[in-house]
């Protein structure tokens, strides 16, 4: 018997096809956080596709090696070629890691590899959060060594984002990095905020962070901003879409999609 294609489009389940919006993520190799982050925030129709790239320490020389590798050149491209409508460069310390001319030339060879799609990286996503929100001071809750801290601190200032308060947990390894139990970042969080700070940033892409952002803002009372909420949101912005799911924070307030949503039913009626 013939089904009707109109009526089974109906009765099709969610596979995670990008038909909104699709986003290249170049990667750490050893990072395990931000893939399923991202997933877990993206409403049906936004998908998410990542090219990796090597690490070693996370320290200013291993991170700084990275950025510099042929890797990252050949990252860029494999992902660009998919094809994606963006390719994000979701490394947040590396990104921010000598300051706001080092983020624009990373931006600028990534635009150069990528074949035409837009380029983004982590840092300038929080920026562009940051100012989206109108923060001025922050408190910095980071799991980073100190001078990768010290960076990170000096980089939001040169922003325009003083930091108020600010603790780092000395993790060195990018897989222990992703070990750190939510509660303990939850309580790191809370011990960071100081009445003057405008918001909560949580930095690192390798650091969990969406799950407690709904109840952070709760409990302290002002938005809460994270490296991977930052980059996702970005990305969204950048393709034009509404396409997260609701309760990741009031940074994502204007790209919250419409839910449920439905498998489009142009797959079954073209």
């Amino acid at each position: 018997m013939a089904i009707e294609r109109g009526a089974l489009s109906t009765r099709l389940m969610p596979d995670g096809w990008g038909f909104k919006g699709r986003i290249g993520l170049v990667y750490l190799h050893s990072s395990v956080v931000m893939e399923n982050e991202m997933w877990a925030m993206a409403a049906p129709g936004v998908s998410v596709h990542t090219s990796r790239i090597r690490i070693g320490k996370i320290n200013v020389r291993d991170i700084g090696a990275m950025v510099e590798s042929p890797e990252f050149e050949t990252s860029v491209r494999l992902v660009a070629e998919a094809p994606v409508d963006v390719v994000l460069f979701g490394g947040t310390s590396a990104s921010f890691l000598h300051g706001n001319a080092w983020d624009e030339d990373t931006t600028k060879r990534m635009q150069s590899w990528s074949g035409g799609t837009p380029a983004l990286t982590t840092a300038t996503a929080c920026v562009r959060a940051l100012e989206t929100l109108g923060i001025g001071k922050v408190a910095l809750a980071t799991p980073y060594v100190e001078e990768v801290h010290e960076r990170c601190s000096s980089w939001l200032a040169a922003n325009g984002h003083p930091v108020t308060n600010g603790r780092y947990l000395s993790i060195s390894e990018d897989q222990a990095l992703a070990e750190v139990p939510l509660a303990d970042i939850y309580d790191l969080c809370k011990s960071v905020d100081t009445p003057d700070a405008d918001a909560i940033f949580i930095s690192c892409t390798n650091f969990r962070s969406i799950a407690l952002i709904r109840a952070l803002e709760e409990d302290l009372g002002k938005p809460v901003v994270s490296a991977i909420q930052a980059s996702m949101w970005g990305a969204l912005k950048v393709m034009g879409v509404a396409g997260a799911r609701p309760g990741y924070g009031r940074l994502m307030a204007d790209v919250e999609a419409d839910m449920p949503l439905e498998v489009p039913a142009t797959e079954f009626t073209r």
